[in-house]
């Protein structure tokens, strides 16, 4: 009984993006539904800004699935509804910007800020190998090391 329960409840869970979609949203042709698919997954929800539109319930994201799938049935190729959405919205609508002069520092970011905390370890450490450890000697312990130097 229980594993019939949490079975269940997984196959609730795992469909939950698929919740997103509203049946009055998808397309009679599976084609074109499957193409609107693809393309929703690669832009951005402008309002959650972690979720893809296809996986969002919010209304902005509703509205982009729309119009990608207006742009599909209008005949539009997958490259003409992302240039269009992208000169409507900028390239931050991609959950996956393209590497160009203007995305340079969003992707070389993640390497810069390695290599920064690279440098300034490797600087961290040389200047406390440089600094002498402890405590200077008494001088009871500065008598008794000339004693023991002196043996």
């Amino acid at each position: 009984m229980i594993k019939r329960f949490l079975l269940a409840v997984v196959l609730i869970l795992a469909a939950a993006p698929a919740f997103a979609v509203n049946p009055d949203e998808v397309l009679s042709d599976p084609s074109l539904e499957a193409r609107a698919r693809a393309l929703s997954a690669k832009l951005r929800c402008m309002v959650c800004q972690n979720q893809s539109i296809d996986d969002s319930n919010a209304d902005l994201a509703k509205d982009l699935r729309l119009l990608v799938r207006e742009r599909i049935t209008e005949g539009d190729t997958d490259k003409q509804v992302l240039n269009y959405i992208v000169s409507r919205y900028g390239e931050f609508v991609l959950l996956k910007p393209p590497f160009n002069v203007r995305t340079l520092l969003l992707w070389g970011a993640p390497a810069l800020l390695i290599l920064a905390g690279g440098v300034s370890l490797i600087i961290f450490v040389r200047k406390r190998a440089g600094q002498p450890t402890g405590s200077k000697l008494t001088a009871d312990e500065q008598a008794r090391l000339v004693e023991l130097s002196l043996d």
